[in-house]
């Protein structure tokens, strides 16, 4: 089935334009203006990072999500740059997504929109939009899935041949909620940080594992940011560190081991080659201001790949 499909990967969820000011020295008083020189515009959200993670490793990538038409051109140049297609991003009269992010030395603040993000749910009951799902090898969802949507796409992809994982975010409200454990229990490899999967299991990330087992999820797997990554498959525990880098901005960093877990998945690696890779990409994406800026390109993931796990 692999060979016959159009693309490597499909990934959904929201997406942002973020406005990224950095290098404030204090925050403003109310009704008080403050300037920087240091301004970003960029493609947001965990689905863009993640694909344009995947297209700069040289994957087949299409992003499913909604934006307003007036930011297609702009749309259209940036995931070029990544080699992601923007065939499948719906678009409407409305706005797209907007984050602005303002940063000091010691800590940042953030206010979103969530615009045409509102709309992602009702574009996946679609049935146009699940046949082309289906033409991926892989579906990632980076967004909190409905339950009755999940239930109705996840069989659907399954029997396509398709598979499948999920990083929904830091949602707590999601992550407690009794019936979306049949949505974890249904996707193949379910993504969660730390924090994510301690909110899951009510306890630490050790005992999510094997909380995870006795709950039927398929893998358990847990990033745990610069210390690496932990998994738990076919009954053995997987442990990876992740390599020392000079850390610029964590922005996307768990996005990107998305991509780098996904990466290896499509290679048919075995679980603790897809964390080292997962690591890998969440490591290097960090050397840089914003999500997108230090994404690796294949020739430079193997090069480290070598350096950093040579027996």
């Amino acid at each position: 089935l692999a060979n016959m499909k159009k693309r490597d990967v499909a990934v959904v969820g929201e997406i942002y334009i973020d406005h990224i000011f950095t290098g404030f020295a204090t925050w403003p008083k109310p009704g008080e203006e403050v300037f920087t020189r240091e301004y970003m515009r960029e493609i947001g959200g965990g689905a863009a990072n993640t694909a344009c993670a995947l297209g700069r490793l040289g994957r087949s990538v299409s992003l499913f999500g909604v934006i307003g038409a007036t930011d297609a051109g702009w749309f259209e140049s940036r995931l070029r740059d990544f080699g992601v297609s923007m065939d499948d991003l719906d678009q409407t009269q409305g706005n797209t997504g907007v984050t602005v992010s303002v940063s000091m030395l010691d800590d940042r603040s953030f206010f979103s929109y969530h615009g045409e993000n509102e709309r992602v749910m009702s574009m996946l009951w679609s049935e146009t939009v699940l046949r082309s799902l289906e033409e991926a090898r892989h579906v990632h969802f980076a967004m909190p899935l409905d339950r009755e949507l999940a239930a109705h796409l996840l069989p659907a992809l399954r029997n396509a041949g398709c598979t499948t994982s999920l990083d929904v975010g830091f949602r707590p409200e999601w992550l407690r909620s009794e019936e979306n454990f049949e949505t974890c229990r249904a996707i193949d490899y379910l993504l969660p940080n730390e924090r994510e999967a301690s909110v899951l299991s009510g306890s630490d990330a050790t005992d999510y594992l094997s909380f995870a087992k006795k709950r039927g999820l398929k893998q358990a797997v847990v990033k745990l940011g610069s210390r690496g990554a932990i998994m738990l498959a076919g009954g053995i525990q997987y442990e990876v560190s992740s390599p020392s880098v000079e850390v610029v901005d964590t922005t996307g960093a768990g996005d990107a081991f998305d991509a780098g877990f996904i990466d290896a998945l499509l290679d048919d690696a075995p679980p603790e080659d897809c964390l080292r890779r997962a690591c890998l990409c969440g490591s290097l994406s960090t050397r840089a201001s914003g999500a997108l800026s230090a994404l690796p390109l294949r020739e430079e993931l193997e090069n480290i790949y070598e350096h950093t796990y040579a027996s």
